[in-house]
């Protein structure tokens, strides 16, 4: 029995979805202006991961999940760089979905953009002011009446009050009230617009993904997920304009993944500590750096700093050791139905059923290798691949991992091992050492077992 962290509710409940084995899954994306940055892997990550334990739960899902193609800081970056707004979002979608396949994400069903929905935006705004939502202001922009929404700060969990007095909010002298949010911004010299009944002018930022949820999932749908960071003010307007707008609920579970936080401080550009996804890349095997997120629940801080990459690493590398030498084929990893009784696999499927607490799960993949380290069973190995897939993990070939991309160096690691073997055969323990050390030296570790030396990257 499946349970999440609902924080509109603020506790652990079981999930019923709206329609038996089926989930719809809405999921705010990135703003594309930029390459992807730590925080982004970690929703890629984290979202990705549940969908895929709804599907290895015998679910049918559907995960969308936007892209904001129109924004600020797009108009921005497109009119610093000299280029059109399409040419700067493709390259960046394009970036995007690069990063993402080499961190092993199975791509969303539906990745909407904004620029796509515009018509349901017009449509939508024009809803909210026929119910009394909504106002044109005088310059042309239309906000959204937050004191009208009775319900609003349901999500956040404050007062109105609350909320004006622990929040910046953006001074407008053409509002009705500080606390409103603008639905609809009225044309400015140099920037991309659209006609609409008050005037040329493009969306605001919070009613794209009311819209492009509704348009995908209804309006209506089981599970609302993105960062902490987003929970107020973009979830929160969510819920006001859709709610407001449909009369009903929006979503019934709402998943927001913690912080990315550098070395205990908060990330930030202004800091100095900020980390684009390439550059965490640059150093550390993709598949480290998703095992370093999951290895944290989802939604506790994630403290990223080179030791605890490191850390990532020496574990993973435990994991890849124990399968050496008795990995089942990738086939038959596939299709081969997992044994829900089997004690290792009942374990990880309750700790994933307790809100993804993938920090459990994992710790049963280590005592599986634990027990492969043992007695060298196939049959242990084979459940360690299978469930260890569910998380993206452990499916490439152990040599592969261990051994990092094999270039032409490796005749030459080959070729000392073998230059040692004979020394060693001869005797010659100095000369053995002598290689030992030259090959650590270079990064490369040894490791003597009864069936030969094989040997990995440190």
């Amino acid at each position: 029995m499946l349970k999440l962290y609902n924080s509109l509710s603020r506790n652990k409940q079981v999930f019923t979805p709206r329609i038996p084995k089926q989930v719809s899954m809405y999921v705010c994306g990135m703003t594309v202006y930029d390459f992807c940055h730590l925080g982004h892997a970690r929703v890629m990550v984290v979202f990705d991961m549940v969908a895929r334990w709804l599907r290895a739960s015998g679910y049918t899902v559907t995960y969308v999940r936007n892209i904001t193609d129109i924004d600020d800081k797009i108009i921005k970056r497109a009119n610093e760089n000299q280029e059109t707004i399409q040419s700067l979002t493709q390259r960046f979608i394009t970036a995007m979905d690069e990063d993402s396949a080499k961190l092993g994400i199975v791509r969303p069903d539906l990745e909407p953009r904004a620029t796509e929905h515009v018509q349901g935006m017009l449509d939508m705004i024009a809803q909210l002011i026929d119910k009394g939502f909504a106002y044109v202001a005088s310059n042309g922009d239309v906000f959204y009446k937050v004191r009208s929404f009775a319900d609003y700060g349901k999500l956040s969990g404050k007062s109105l009050e609350d909320l004006r007095a622990g929040e910046r909010v953006e001074v407008d002298l053409f509002k009705h009230d500080p606390m409103d949010f603008v639905l609809w911004k009225s044309v400015k010299p140099g920037e991309p617009y659209w006609p609409s009944p008050w005037g040329n002018g493009r969306p605001g930022w919070h009613i794209e993904c009311s819209v492009m949820s509704a348009a995908h999932l209804g309006q209506q749908f089981d599970i609302h997920g993105g960062g902490q960071d987003l929970q107020f003010p973009h979830h929160e307007n969510e819920i006001a304009q859709s709610e407001a707008a449909h009369g009903c609920t929006m979503a019934n579970y709402w998943l927001h993944n913690g912080f990315v936080r550098v070395d205990d401080e908060k990330m930030s550009k202004s800091l100095g500590n900020f980390f684009t996804i390439r550059e965490v890349l640059e150093k550390y095997d993709p598949e480290v750096v998703r095992f370093f997120i999951l290895r944290a629940h989802y939604r506790s801080p994630l403290n990223y700093s080179d030791k605890h990459l490191d850390d990532a690493k020496a574990s993973l590398t435990r994991l890849y050791t124990a399968l050496r030498g008795l990995t089942p084929s990738e086939h038959a990893a596939a299709h081969t139905p997992i044994d829900w009784q089997h004690p290792a696999a009942a374990a990880f499927k309750a700790a994933m059923d307790d809100d993804f607490n993938t920090p459990e799960a994992i710790a049963v993949l280590f005592e599986l290798a634990n027990e492969v380290n043992k007695d060298r069973a196939s049959a242990s190995a084979h459940l360690l691949r299978q469930l260890a897939a569910i998380l993206g993990l452990l499916q490439r070939n152990p040599e592969a991992f261990l051994q990092g991309d094999a270039s032409e160096s490796t005749l030459d690691i080959e070729g000392l091992i073998a230059a040692r073997m004979a020394a060693k055969a001869a005797k010659n323990y100095a000369e053995a050492d002598r290689i030992r050390q030259q090959l650590a030296a270079a990064g490369i570790v040894l490791e003597d077992t009864a069936q030969g030396t094989t040997w990995r990257r440190a």
